[in-house]
């Protein structure tokens, strides 16, 4: 829901731009701010005609990582998926001077459709419900169907050793946030749990997952999809920041980690959140919600390749990687970074997710069998 503006916007330096290179949008034009798009700025523009528009810029002053809130990503990989089958939001503009609003931005179409933070999806029947699941499912699997060539996106990402580089990268990054002391008790934050050996399992190229290269979301899941307001069909994917070219089996993995995360009520009551995880239990799933071989089973079948064999690899990589998001949550809060209660929460998260990642580091050990056969 769009409200009042926390960032303000220079609105006749913006109409400006828009009378020269988006006569589309009629002016004047109304803004508000959305309240989510919390890394990159995002803003609803209401034009004359009461046509609305989507406005996403960069954060204001001096940004802390050059990698990160690269809008000009976003706005280049939306731009190429709207040749495709892959449902995006229309693009109108890319500004990357900053002299107009203070930063780059885009402006992209308004898809006025269903946005449902709770993967659950309380509120619909038991049949659209699992419609909307198997479409969010092979809306992905289309997506990773396309030839990054094809839509001129070879330059987009490093085409193969995906995870090889995020365990590279991950590892770098805990140690660093192992080392925050809080700046009042003068303890450590430290390793995230079974650190050294779930490095070294994840590190064993016999046990990784075949590399592939595919384009990728980054943190496809069901609140970064925008659903048709009464129709189970996809309209539209947002949230593109975290979008490279990778392995596939990276974003089939973060969709699926309500499953992951809902087994027991152990695992799911260190993980609060928006989406009601018990409803993902095998033994008390809600009605509607597919079983997560359904799930695989959809994927399978428009993906073009078999994600069975190392799902569970990539669940528990999953884990992992959100242990070190957690440790690196509560690294700033040690340093007062972060101060919010709400950080301190989150950055609580290490312990559990880390030890969740080992309990799925223990299962793939016992799927394996210690049997590890040829990839070739």
């Amino acid at each position: 829901m769009a409200g009042a503006i926390r960032q303000p916007i220079d609105v006749d330096a913006l109409s400006r731009y828009i009378e020269s290179h988006v006569p589309i949008i009629k002016l004047p034009i109304d803004i508000k701010q959305f309240g989510f798009g919390q890394s990159n700025p995002t803003y609803q523009l209401t034009a004359a005609d009461s046509t609305k528009y989507v406005l996403r810029k960069k954060p204001p002053g001096k940004l802390l990582s050059k990698t990160a809130h690269q809008v000009e990503r976003e706005y280049k990989i939306i731009h190429a998926l709207e040749k495709t089958d892959v449902p995006v939001p229309k693009t109108y503009a890319l500004c990357t001077d900053g002299n107009v609003i203070g930063t780059s931005f885009y402006i992209m179409e308004f898809l006025d459709g269903r946005i449902i933070e709770d993967a659950s999806m309380p509120g619909v029947s038991p049949q659209e419900r699992n419609a909307l699941w198997q479409e969010a499912i092979l809306t992905l699997a289309k997506f990773h169907r396309v030839n990054p060539h094809a839509v001129g996106l070879d330059d987009y990402g490093k085409p193969s050793g995906f995870y090889n580089r995020q365990i590279k990268t991950l590892g770098t990054i805990s140690i660093a946030q192992s080392q925050a002391r809080d700046i009042e008790t003068n303890q450590l934050v430290g390793n995230i749990p079974h650190f050294e050996n779930v490095v070294e399992f994840f590190s064993n190229q016999a046990l990784q997952p075949q590399d592939r290269s595919t384009l990728v979301h980054g943190d496809y899941k069901i609140d970064n999809v925008v659903f048709h307001k009464t129709e189970p069909r996809v309209i539209g994917i947002l949230d593109w920041e975290m979008s490279t070219i990778g392995h596939p089996l990276s974003d089939l993995a973060n969709l699926l980690s309500p499953y992951t995360f809902g087994r027991t009520e152990e695992i799911r009551s260190a993980f609060p959140g928006a989406t009601n995880l018990k409803a993902f239990s095998p033994d008390a799933r809600l009605e509607g919600i597919p079983t997560y071989q359904q799930c695989i089973q959809w994927y399978n079948e428009v993906a073009g390749w078999d994600a069975q064999r190392d799902i569970n690899w990539g669940a528990a990589f999953g884990a992992y990687r959100n242990s070190v998001i957690m440790q690196g949550i509560a690294a700033r809060y040690a340093l007062r970074q972060a101060s919010s209660a709400q950080a301190k929460d989150y950055g609580s998260k290490m312990e559990p997710f880390g030890q969740l990642g080992w309990q799925l580091v223990q299962e793939v050990k016992v799927e394996r069998g210690g049997n590890v056969q040829s990839k070739l």
